[in-house]
């Protein structure tokens, strides 16, 4: 094979699970080249796994409230321009949407993709030339994988590595010595966790020497994390930073806690302790999935308790 081009567009979390396919490709045929096509929003993050020869985004959130706008007719042309520029080998939409799927045709080669029965969609299956019943109970980065071989026709049994490397230089913002990272945010807030549970685990860590650091992405994220920073103990409300600066420090942190949403999923694939709060999903299907370090708790109407937490922790903490 020379070259395959992979389609998994969004969100956050289904993008970080995708990595692995790119180790594995990798790891079968050193020298493939694999080009991605990802929502703008999220194109940095491929961006760091030295494996993806080239990133090419879309902004089909963004065109989908312009369609009456010039402006985005000449993007949705000039994807279609790049994913022309090249014929693959194989490429293998994992996302399974009717989106991912007409993204698909846009390239010219061999597509690959799920069964009726198993896409997230099934009408998505209609625009593959092979398709693959990858069971729906497996967990989503082993779903991605497993389609990968089947289309490529290599192993099952390859580690698993999502080869992310994230940039050396951390932003000045960050306080010195040890800390952890709290991800208190996410878009649901059915997939919140308590206030008054994160202010005690933020008590917890810091009498454990440990400084509680607390991202945001937007306004809202922001007076949440500020308010929860301003009662936990030398804790730091993070200012708004891109994926690739978060990237850093969740590299660098001690250990993570987070709910259910991307930089959790982030912090995992960048081989972090990291103990995934489930409140309203099922760990099983799209919990944290990485090894003895990715601990998930909780479950769909369950609220893990901040003991757990902390036993959960306990190697990892001072």
């Amino acid at each position: 094979m020379r070259s395959v081009l992979l389609v998994k567009t969004s969100s956050m979390g289904d993008v970080i699970h995708n990595l692995p396919v790119v180790s594995d490709l990798r790891r079968m045929w050193p020298q493939l080249a694999i080009d991605w096509v990802v929502e703008e929003s999220f194109a940095e993050i491929p961006r760091l796994h030295p494996g993806v020869r080239r990133v090419i985004p879309v902004a089909l959130r963004r065109w989908r409230k312009a369609l009456a706008q010039g402006r985005t007719w000449r993007e949705i042309g000039a994807a279609r321009r790049a994913l022309g520029e090249q014929y693959y080998d194989f490429i293998i939409d994992t996302q399974g949407l009717v989106k991912s799927a007409l993204i698909s045709r846009f390239a010219g080669g061999l597509r690959c993709g799920y069964t009726r029965g198993v896409a997230r969609e099934g009408l998505a299956a209609l625009a593959y030339d092979c398709r693959y019943a990858i069971p729906r109970s497996a967990h989503a980065v082993e779903r991605n994988r497993w389609l990968a071989a089947a289309a490529c026709e290599y192993p099952l049994d390859l580690p698993l590595r999502y080869g992310l490397q994230a940039p050396a230089a951390l932003p000045a913002w960050l306080p010195t010595g040890d800390y952890a990272v709290l991800l208190t945010a996410t878009s649901r807030d059915d997939k919140l966790w308590p206030e008054a549970h994160w202010i005690a685990l933020g008590h917890a860590l810091a009498a454990r020497g440990l400084r509680s650091v607390l991202p945001a992405g937007n306004a809202r994220e922001f007076e949440r994390a500020a308010r929860l920073a301003a009662a936990i103990p030398d804790a730091v409300a993070a200012p708004r930073a891109s994926l690739s600066e978060l990237a850093s420090v969740l590299q660098s942190a001690h250990c993570v806690i987070g709910v259910d949403t991307g930089l959790t999923h982030l912090a995992t694939a960048l081989d972090r302790p990291v103990v995934a709060l489930a409140v309203s999903t099922d760990p099983a299907l799209t919990g944290v999935h990485g090894g003895r370090q990715a601990i998930n708790l909780g479950g769909i109407g369950q609220i893990p308790a901040v003991d757990s937490v902390l036993a959960s922790l306990h190697p990892w903490l001072p």
